[in-house]
This record gives structure tokens, C-alpha cells and sequence, in this order.
């Protein structure tokens, strides 16, 4: 009952963050800082060096919630679960601190359904995605989506186990 409280609020919040016109996201560093981050958190806002990759980043930093860069759906949804609202909320302080880092949301589905309906619902499971990250205050300019329906799945077979893998959305950086 607790989760489902927490998705129709999320829901909603995403519904009303549609709505709003402003699409702008953090001006400076200290705008991340007053939201009160963690020390934790600190570390993954405070970016890349001079010339660093976000892959050198992962490197120097391999404990980071950066490296999970997969979200997952379940059937015939687009519906963030609230685990993953803390893994992205991670992705966007790190975009935050880094207005220069661009990603791709490569948005994906499992086997069923027209190859038409998989190719929508991949795009709405991507939007859905960037919602929440532009909400954390990502630019816009920062994110490009993508659906792709069924055609890259990561498990091939038709049994749930692998439907499931194939039910996502990859957060995939761009090299700088």
C-alpha cells in the first residue's frame, strides 16, 4: 500500500512538473548545495576535472551509484519505482555539477506488442526518465531520447526472466 502511495505521488508530481513551463536547472555548484546533500552526495556534485571522462570518474570513484545506469519497468509501464528515484536523483546531481555532460536515454521494451506500440512505450519510459531528472534540475540540453521498442534487447528468449531485462531504460554518457 506504501509503494503504491509513493508511485501515484510521484505520478502526480511528474504530471504537475509537465505542466510547468520552466525548464531551467541549477545556475552555479552552490545551487546543488543547498539541497542539502549528503557528504556522499558532495562527492558525486562536485564533477570532473579538467579533462576527465565520466568514465574516469567511475574509475576513480567505483562505489559510486553512478555506475548503475539502468532502470527498469514493469510490463506495459512507464512508471518509475521509488527505488530508482534515489538512483536518479545520484545522475542528477552529478549532470548538475557537470552542465558541459550530455546522455543519451535509450529507452526499451520486451518482445510483445506491435513493434508501433514498443516503439511508443520505450519513447514514454525515456520521457519518463528525463522528467525526473530535469525535475532534479538537469538542463534539457543535457539529455537526448530515444526509443527503441524491442529492437536492442539485452536477453534474448521469451520467458519473463528475460522480458524483464529487456523492460528498461539505459542512461548511457557521452564522451567529452
Amino acid at each position: 500500500m506504501k509503494v503504491r502511495v509513493i508511485r501515484l505521488l510521484a505520478v502526480v508530481l511528474i504530471a504537475v512538473l509537465a505542466g510547468c513551463s520552466s525548464k531551467g536547472g541549477p545556475t552555479n555548484d552552490a545551487s546543488i548545495e543547498d539541497r542539502g546533500t549528503s557528504a556522499e552526495d558532495g562527492a558525486v556534485a562536485s564533477g570532473l576535472g579538467s579533462g576527465s571522462s565520466f568514465e574516469d570518474y567511475l574509475r576513480e570513484n567505483p562505489g559510486s551509484p553512478l555506475s548503475r545506469r539502468v532502470i527498469y519497468f514493469e510490463y506495459d509501464s512507464a512508471e518509475i519505482t521509488a527505488e530508482d528515484l534515489d538512483l536518479l536523483s545520484a545522475h542528477a546531481r552529478y549532470l548538475g555539477a557537470n552542465p558541459g555532460q550530455r546522455i543519451t536515454l535509450e529507452g526499451h521494451t520486451d518482445e510483445r506488442g506491435s513493434r508501433e506500440y514498443n516503439i511508443a512505450l520505450s519513447e514514454r519510459r525515456a520521457l519518463s526518465v528525463q522528467r525526473i531528472l530535469e525535475f532534479d534540475g538537469v538542463y534539457s540540453t543535457q539529455v537526448t531520447v530515444v526509443g527503441y521498442g524491442e529492437e536492442k534487447p539485452a536477453a534474448d528468449g521469451s520467458s519473463e526472466a528475460a522480458w524483464r531485462l529487456n523492460r528498461r531504460v539505459e542512461i548511457v554518457y557521452q564522451g567529452r
